[in-house]
């Protein structure tokens, strides 16, 4: 696994073809990112998405609520993507791909201890 092993996503999505993926409209998206049950950042000013959290033409199902318990530990969309890419051989890489594993839970175990 030396590619889950550097910090970041393996590629970047852009919403459009996010909606695309998840066979949804644009707006759609829009609406997940502002409510929080996806997360997008600038990169050379285009809002884009990890294509790990939206794999198999899904967004990962535990991806929302590890989002909230980010983001209520006071992380920003960036802090946050910086979390979920923290390299952790213990999950199987890092966070964002222990997300669409068996190790999903601990993931969000790990999200929720950032709160105390």
């Amino acid at each position: 696994m030396t590619d889950s092993v550097t910090k970041g996503p393996a590629s970047w999505v852009n919403l459009p073809d996010v909606a695309e993926r998840l066979e949804v409209s644009i707006s759609k998206v829009h609406q997940m990112i502002r409510d929080g049950h996806l997360l997008a950042v600038k990169r050379d000013g285009i809002r884009v998405v990890p294509s790990e959290l939206v794999a198999n033409s899904i967004v990962l199902k535990h991806l929302p609520g590890v989002l909230t318990l980010l983001h209520d530990a006071g992380y920003n969309d960036e802090e946050a993507l910086g979390w979920l890419y923290e390299p952790d051989e213990t999950l199987d890489g890092c966070g964002a791909v222990a997300l669409g594993g068996d190790r999903a839970r601990e993931v969000k175990r790990r999200a929720q201890a950032l709160g105390f």
